[in-house]
């Protein structure tokens, strides 16, 4: 296995398209570690990973995986990695048996034992077309393919929308299981942030095809805190001092990204710990400063 640090590097991504670019796009995802990517729908996640799997060119920028120029070393990169897509990608005639057959001669370290551990732990049918196939027996296939060929780094696409909260935990029980192995590590773009705030180490906010925030978890929630204060409190706020702020008929809740300077300059007003889905919002609305 190659020596290197960070499973995926991305410095300076950029690609433009008619009403929307992907502007300067920066960041690691540490070698065995997961990384959350979030951002709303249309946030610019799916470019990024387009563009870090050579489906599109970048017009400019830099991207490495596994230490490995993306492009330059395209096939070997992608016998080492492993890739779960929202929509299944496998031809619906196709059955779990013949998905084994197909991927046997694509990759050199597929391992049938693994693949066929997996089928019995989803419960997953050999022989039934995946057609008939529910939304979650198709994304348990697909993450059964993707880690039966010794990937090093997984890459998930909103792998986890519209599935319900038994498989979704499943799913994430056994990505944990995956990252046991310090070389594994994953990438999971998702809105759904509850699912990234029980398993990520790290997590990149986009949103516009800009990078807000980027860092880890931890860091970023304990920086992060949701000042609440009555109108007049909030009135006497300085607007440097907050990302943006909820205003309602009772007062106004502002996001901090310096809990404990904001708990030092405004010792009388409570700061309460923010989740990942309410930075989000609020770092969504940075634009307006106000909103409700």
């Amino acid at each position: 296995m190659s020596d290197y640090q960070n499973a995926i590097e991305i410095r300076d991504l950029t690609k433009k398209y008619d009403g929307f670019t992907l502007d300067h796009v920066s960041f690691d995802v540490p070698r065995g570690s997961i990384m959350g990517f979030i951002g709303q729908n249309g946030a610019g996640k799916t470019t990024t990973i387009r563009a870090l799997l050579n489906i599109i060119s970048a017009d400019s920028g830099e991207i490495r995986l596994l230490g490995l120029d993306h492009i330059k070393d395209e096939i070997a990169v992608k016998e080492r990695i492993a890739v779960v897509f929202d929509e299944m990608p496998f031809h619906e005639i196709f059955t779990a048996r013949e998905m084994a057959r197909i991927f046997r001669g694509i990759y050199p370290k597929w391992d049938d034992a693994a693949f066929q551990n997996l089928l019995d732990r989803f419960q997953l049918p050999q022989k039934k077309r995946i057609g008939k196939f529910s939304k979650g027996m198709k994304m348990k296939l697909q993450i059964a393919c993707a880690l039966s060929h010794g990937a090093e780094l997984l890459v998930m696409d909103e792998a986890t929308t519209g599935l319900d909260p038994v498989v979704r935990a499943e799913i994430l029980d056994l990505f944990l299981e995956y990252l046991q192995d310090d070389g594994h590590s994953i990438l999971m773009s998702s809105h759904i942030t509850s699912d990234l705030e029980k398993i990520a180490d790290s997590v990149c906010f986009i949103d516009r095809g800009r990078i807000l925030v980027s860092g880890y978890k931890d860091d970023v929630l304990a920086s992060h805190g949701l000042l609440k204060c009555t109108k007049s409190d909030y009135a006497a706020l300085d607007r440097a001092d907050f990302i943006s702020a909820r205003l309602s008929d009772f007062g106004a809740e502002v996001l901090v990204s310096d809990r404990e300077a904001a708990a030092k300059k405004y010792s009388g007003l409570l700061i309460e710990p923010a989740t990942l889905d309410e930075i989000m919002v609020y770092y969504v609305n940075q634009g307006k400063k106000e909103w409700s």
